[in-house]
């Protein structure tokens, strides 16, 4: 069973930077295509980022593209969320998900975390 754990969410004003960490449990890590999501009060939750399983293919949502980058360390068996010049639109709760060699970015994700609060002051 895979265990996505997200760290480093929290306060920060706007026009600030955050780096957001998600540990994978498994051995199997890299062929794992590996996704952010984020959800705001209210909305529905919304595709961030997603780098592929065995490559560095990258895929954004418009509304963060040259804000934030998604990296993976496969050494460490983590993913990484780097968010610069937040906005308070940004503010949501995030999550990590994998999914099982696919190229598919957009949903059908095998495994979620719990979530990292990014809050983004104004």
């Amino acid at each position: 069973q895979v265990q996505l754990v997200e760290s480093g969410g929290g306060l920060v004003q706007a026009g600030g930077s955050l780096r957001l960490s998600c540990v994978f449990s498994a051995r199997t890590f890299s062929s794992y295509t590996m996704g952010w999501f984020r959800q705001a009060p209210g909305k529905e939750r919304e595709f961030v980022a997603a780098i592929k399983w065995g490559a560095t293919n990258t895929d954004y949502a418009d509304s963060v593209k040259g804000r934030f980058t998604i990296s993976r360390d496969t050494a460490k068996n983590t993913v990484y969320l780097q968010m610069n010049s937040l906005k308070p639109e940004d503010t949501a709760v995030y999550y990590c998900a994998a999914k099982w060699r696919s190229a598919a970015y957009y949903d059908a994700y095998d495994y979620w975390g719990q979530g990292t609060q990014v809050t983004v002051s104004s």
